[in-house]
């Protein structure tokens, strides 16, 4: 076993191993494919260990590539932490923060909001469009914070994190130009009966958004629709909608797309339960800075209060204790939130 590894050597195994894929790693880092499989060469070469089985179809690591994996994590983890406290002003690290897309909502009014309470932070936008998928990179330390359905991660993935709810977020429609429902300025979930509306299926990274979606569609007859190409940027999702002419389920402060309109939902009006999350145990001045412009904006604009007769997932109803403005019990999934006087 030799005394010193390149943390580049483990960063490329990191990259390749996370992806299982080459190609897609070597995007990540920023290098050339064979560069990076020649680095990966190097590492078994100096650990006198075969780290993957490659064939021409698919990439698996080898049990001593499992083997490696946590430790390579846990040694790039130390090495960010030195350079972190020994960096110019031994100040605090650049904070990661996703906020899903690149554009208005919740996630950013968040962070602009915290960047004037802590100026001296380094806030940086991170966009990964969807909360499985950035739940994965803030454990494995690629991330810090995001926000999103929480109590639609897998329930090993959310154990690792910490959270604090942010906003009930109302849910919006994004109809393609010329659609029965594109005239209407709010369109029912009724209305959306016989259609196929697109939530993420088959799209790894927001498995937490089709859970969501599948709930809501039940028993109202509305179809999930089928998996398509995941489109990255405005002009490939809009054009991948005008394909599939299917209705998209979004937030209301989902950013408008071409050749769409955005209209929100009622009858009952949807609502996301939209938490911020961050590693278990993780300190940081912009993360308090962070909890303390989602606590203020909340209490500003009323997002954690549901507006009665508000539909919420019935995770959230069963636990009844999501967000200080939760009430009403569990009766069924995809009930409404029962009015209260005085709400």
């Amino acid at each position: 076993m030799p005394r010193d590894v390149d943390p580049r050597l483990l960063r490329g195994f990191v990259a390749a191993a996370e992806e299982l894929h080459f190609t897609r790693a070597a995007a990540r880092l920023y290098v050339a494919q064979q560069a990076l499989s020649r680095d990966v060469r190097r590492l078994e070469r100096a650990l006198d260990a075969s780290l993957f089985v490659r064939t021409t179809r698919q990439v698996a690591l080898t049990p001593e590539g499992e083997l490696l994996l946590p430790l390579a994590r846990r040694v790039l983890r130390a090495h960010e932490e030195l350079a972190s406290a020994f960096g110019a002003g031994a100040g605090p690290r650049v904070l990661l923060v996703d906020v899903n897309t690149d554009g208005p909502g919740t996630g950013r009014t968040v962070l602009e909001r915290a960047r004037d309470l802590a100026p001296d932070c380094e806030l940086m936008a991170r966009f990964e469009s969807g909360l499985t998928h950035a739940a994965a990179e803030i454990t494995a330390g690629r991330l810090d914070v995001s926000f999103g359905y929480a109590d639609g991660l897998d329930p090993a993935q959310a154990a690792r994190l910490d959270r604090c709810p942010v906003r009930y977020e109302p849910l919006a429609v994004l109809l393609p130009r010329g659609h029965r429902l594109a005239g209407c300025g709010a369109v029912p979930l009724d209305g959306l009966a016989g259609e196929a509306v697109y939530a993420g299926a088959g799209n790894p990274r927001t498995r937490e958004w089709t859970g969501l979606a599948s709930e809501l569609f039940a028993g109202r007859g509305i179809a999930v629709a089928p998996p398509a190409p995941v489109a990255m940027g405005k002009e490939e999702f809009g054009r991948v909608m005008a394909k599939t002419r299917n209705p998209v389920l979004v937030s209301v402060d989902f950013p408008d797309m071409p050749g769409s309109v955005k209209r929100p939902l009622t009858g009952p009006v949807p609502l996301s339960p939209l938490s911020m999350v961050w590693r278990r145990g993780f300190e940081h001045p912009g993360l308090d800075a962070l909890r303390t412009a989602a606590a203020a904006l909340a209490a500003e604009h009323g997002w954690l209060t549901a507006p009665p007769g508000g539909w919420i997932p019935e995770s959230c109803r069963r636990t009844g204790a999501w967000a200080a403005g939760s009430r009403g019990g569990a009766d069924g999934a995809g009930g409404a939130i029962p009015e209260v006087p005085g709400r």
